[in-house]
């Protein structure tokens, strides 16, 4: 019997600033090397390296799964001086509506949320374009 291959969901790339500096498709070759069926990409706040990573897994011949790893907050619009407490949250598109959703979502960061140079969602714009997003809470940064 084979041994189970596992797919990574959490994964930065060159598009994660300071925190990843990966190129999608060196993640999407080294992935298809050691025979793992599939790779998500969730950069921090961000979707830029969507059709990268869709374009680089066909090239490898494994699963894109689309993700981005948001900035949650308690309320998106609060840009009160201070420390703004933002926990990670991995969302994984499921469908096309899911992949569509986290566009939003992501662009909804950074033109509704943004504070001190980072995009934040809260749980109201979540429960608003949720349909068809997975969420993680995998991180160390991440509120359980």
């Amino acid at each position: 019997m084979p041994t189970p291959a596992c797919a990574h969901l959490h994964v930065h790339s060159e598009y994660s600033l300071l925190d990843g500096a990966c190129k999608i498709d060196d993640l999407a070759a080294r992935a298809a090397e050691f025979g793992q069926p599939a790779l998500g990409l969730t950069d921090h706040g961000v979707m830029n390296g969507a059709i990268e990573l869709y374009k680089a897994c066909r090239k490898h011949a494994i699963k894109p799964i689309l993700g981005c790893e948001i900035y949650f907050v308690d309320d998106h619009a609060d840009r009160s001086p201070g420390r703004t407490e933002r926990n990670h949250l991995t969302l994984l598109a499921a469908t096309d509506v899911g992949y569509r959703n986290l566009v939003k979502l992501s662009s909804d960061g950074f033109l509704e949320g943004l504070h001190r140079g980072k995009p934040a969602l809260d749980m109201a714009q979540l429960a608003a374009r949720g349909e068809g997003i997975i969420a993680l809470t995998g991180c160390l940064a991440s509120r359980f």
